[in-house]
């Protein structure tokens, strides 16, 4: 091969290598679209504590409260609306403002949030730590709320409420806290938005007396039988009888109905287990 032809194989290569190398770049946007859809900001509320940075500006600086109203007053502007938007936006507002009237030529606004009060959420309820919690992030859950109240108390339910609004209307929706851990129960850790109530009502519980060896009242728990009551409560004494048991439930009516149910009976909140001495 000479040295003409030798020349030309190397520019073949190098332009094969070259495209190659650019069909392999070719994917490299498409990472960068997780970015642009980044998650929610926090929007001020009426209440919230803000302090406000210009650089190079320190006469400019600013520790303020929003008022009932949203509104702030800043130096120079005057009152600037910055409740219902995020944190983002309120920069830009100030900044295009100190921009457009002169007093700044390339103004540098930061905002940072010191407390957080014109958005709360309450747990009310069989929780450990009940009140009213900020809601700090955008997308903050219902476990998240929970886990500020310090979770459910020991006599708390597994079926929360949570209570708000939604587009101006009242809402309301039960939530079953062991279905969120579930393999695919992430879509009921529901968002919280201010304003909203999460209660938790106290545990379903059965009362078990009569001829057993510990009588008294018992957690109900999910799908909990006759029988395991009866174990619950350490059995039958030597003077019960398993023919003498009886399940008092309250009907929809009101009445008490006595039940001779069979051991595998799945048992309800509210009833009454009776155990009776045996007669011989």
């Amino acid at each position: 091969m000479n040295a003409a032809a030798l020349v030309r194989r190397a520019v073949a290569l190098g332009l094969l290598a070259l495209a190659s190398g650019f069909s392999q770049a070719q994917p490299a946007p498409a990472a960068s679209a997780p970015v642009a859809a980044g998650a929610a900001e926090y929007r001020l509320g009426a209440g919230d504590v803000i302090r406000i940075s210009v650089y190079q500006n320190p006469d400019l600086s600013l520790e303020t409260r929003v008022s009932e109203a949203g509104v702030i007053s800043f130096p120079l502007l005057g009152n600037q609306r910055v409740g219902g938007i995020s944190v983002t936006q309120a920069e830009k507002l100030l900044a295009e403002g100190l921009k457009n009237g002169n007093f700044v030529k390339s103004p540098q606004v930061t905002i940072v949030v010191l407390q957080v009060k014109g958005n709360q959420a309450s747990v009310l309820g069989y929780v450990n730590r009940p009140g009213r919690f900020p809601i700090e992030v955008a997308d903050m859950r219902l476990t998240d709320l929970l886990a500020n109240a310090g979770g459910v108390a020991a006599g708390g339910a597994e079926v929360m409420v949570l209570s708000g609004t939604r587009n101006g209307q009242p809402y309301r929706v039960e939530i079953d806290l062991p279905g969120i851990f579930a393999p695919g129960g992430r879509g009921q850790d529901l968002l919280v938005q201010n304003g909203d109530v999460l209660w938790v009502d106290r545990a379903p519980i059965v009362y078990i007396y009569g001829e057993v060896q510990r009588p008294g009242a018992l957690r109900l728990e999910r799908g909990m039988t006759l029988m395991q009551s009866l174990a619950a409560g350490g059995g039958l004494n030597l003077r019960g009888t398993e023919k003498g048991i009886r399940v008092h439930r309250k009907g929809a009516d009101g009445k008490v109905q006595v039940l001779q149910p069979p051991m595998d009976e799945v048992l309800k909140d509210g009833d009454v287990v009776y155990v009776r001495e045996s007669l011989f």
